[in-house]
C-alpha cells in the first residue's frame, strides 16, 4: 500500500465495515473524518485508561510475505486486546472500548488489514467492547506490522483500596499458562515425540484461560483490596510488583502456587523455571479474607488458592517446606532464554 494514511475506500471497506459491537457509553466513535471519540460522562463512574502495544499478525497470514508478516513473531490482535482488557479488569474497571493505531510496512496489503480488523472486532465483540476509533498508516520506516491499543473502562469506586500488611494473597487458575501455550505451539512436533498427543494439545489450548475478567469481577464484589494480572516475569514477577507498588513484604508458600502438570513437564523439557514464565490468565489478589474470596471464586467455577500473606517488612520471602529464600527483583522472563525473536518483540512491549 502507499505511504501515508490508508485511502478512504480501504478505510470504509476493510476497517469501518468490520466494526459492529456498540456500547452506549460511546456517543460518536470510528467514522470517516472523525478526529476523536466522544464518551458519555459515565454518570458518576470513573474513567480508566490503559495501553498495550506490540508487533501484530493475523493468524492466517503468519509467515506470508505479502502481509508484511515474514516477521513470524507478533501477537494476534485478539491477544493484544485481551491484555488491555485484563489490565482494566485488574484495576477494578469494566472494559468499555478500545482505540487502535496500526502502523504498517509498505508491502502490507488490504486483505491483511481487513483480517487484522476482523480479528480485533471478534475479540472486542466477545469482551463487549467497542472499537471507538484509531489510525491506520503505512510508514516507510516500519518493517513489521505494529499496533497500539488504548483501552477505556469505567469504575464505580475510582480504584481499589490497595494492598496493606496482613492481607491474604490469592491467585486464580494456574501460573505459567501463557508461556506454556506458546512453548507447546513452538515445540509442538518435538513435544509429540515425548508426550501423548492429548497432553500437548491441551497445553496448546491454555490460551482459552487467558481472560481474567470473570475472576476480577467476582473479586471486586467480594471486597478485594488490590489486584495485579501476572504476565511477563511470571508469578514471581507479579508478586514482586504487587508488593513493591504497595511498599509491603510477602511470605509465599511455593508449594501452594498452582501449576498444571503440562506446565511442569514442558518447562522441564525446555529447561525453564515455571514461576518466572509468562503467566497471562493468572490474577494475583490481596484481600482481608482470602478464604472467603477463594470460596467465591470456586463458586463461579474459577480455581483459586491462598498462597501467602503480605507483611509489614521489606522482605519478600519464598518458603518451600523448611527451605527459606528471598525473592529477587525480576530480571526478565524465562521465555527469553529460548531466544525466540517473536517473543522478544511481542512481549517486551507489554507492561
Amino acid at each position: 500500500m502507499k505511504i501515508g494514511k490508508v485511502s478512504e475506500n480501504v478505510l470504509k471497506r476493510s476497517i469501518l465495515r468490520t466494526i459492529k459491537t456498540k456500547r452506549r457509553e460511546v456517543l460518536n466513535g470510528a467514522d470517516v473524518g472523525a478526529d476523536c471519540a466522544f464518551f458519555t460522562s459515565f454518570s458518576g463512574e470513573f474513567p480508566v485508561i490503559c495501553m498495550q502495544e506490540a508487533p501484530v499478525t493475523a493468524d492466517a497470514e503468519r509467515g506470508n510475505g505479502d502481509s508484511g508478516g515474514d516477521f513470524m513473531g507478533a501477537m494476534s490482535m485478539a491477544h493484544l486486546i485481551q491484555k488491555c482488557a485484563n489490565n482494566l479488569a485488574a484495576g477494578g474497571a469494566l472494559p468499555v472500548a478500545v482505540m487502535i493505531t496500526l502502523l504498517l510496512p509498505e508491502r502490507a496489503e488490504e486483505p491483511f488489514v481487513r483480517k487484522l480488523m476482523e480479528e480485533a472486532e471478534l475479540a472486542c465483540g466477545s469482551l463487549e467492547m467497542e472499537i471507538a476509533g484509531g489510525q491506520t498508516r503505512v510508514c516507510r520506516e516500519v518493517k513489521v506490522p505494529y499496533a497500539v491499543v488504548t483501552g477505556f473502562g469505567k469504575s464505580r469506586t475510582g480504584g481499589l483500596r490497595g494492598c496493606a500488611p496482613g492481607q491474604d494473597i490469592v491467585v486464580s487458575k494456574w501460573v505459567g499458562l501463557e508461556g506454556t501455550a506458546f512453548l507447546a505451539r513452538y515445540y509442538h512436533d518435538e513435544l509429540l515425540q515425548r508426550y501423548p498427543g492429548y497432553f500437548v494439545e491441551e497445553a496448546v489450548r491454555f490460551d482459552r484461560f487467558y481472560s481474567i475478567l470473570p475472576e476480577a469481577a467476582t473479586a471486586v464484589k467480594s471486597g478485594v483490596c488490590a489486584m495485579h494480572d501476572a504476565s511477563e516475569g511470571g508469578i514471581f514477577g507479579a508478586l514482586w510488583e504487587l508488593a513493591e507498588g504497595a511498599g509491603v513484604g510477602l511470605t509465599i508458600d511455593l508449594r501452594k502456587l498452582p501449576l498444571r502438570q503440562e506446565t511442569v513437564e514442558i518447562c522441564e523439557y525446555c529447561g525453564l523455571n515455571p514461576y518466572e514464565l509468562l503467566s497471562g490468565g493468572c490474577l494475583v489478589m490481596a484481600c482481608e479474607d482470602g478464604r472467603r474470596l477463594a470460596e467465591a471464586l470456586e463458586g463461579e467455577g474459577i480455581p483459586a488458592a491462598i498462597v501467602g500473606k503480605t507483611t509489614d517488612s521489606n522482605d519478600r520471602i519464598i518458603r518451600n517446606a523448611e527451605e527459606i529464600r528471598f525473592m529477587n527483583r525480576p530480571q526478565g522472563d524465562e521465555i527469553y532464554k529460548i531466544a525466540v525473536p517473536e517473543i522478544a518483540g511481542a512481549e517486551r512491549s507489554g507492561k
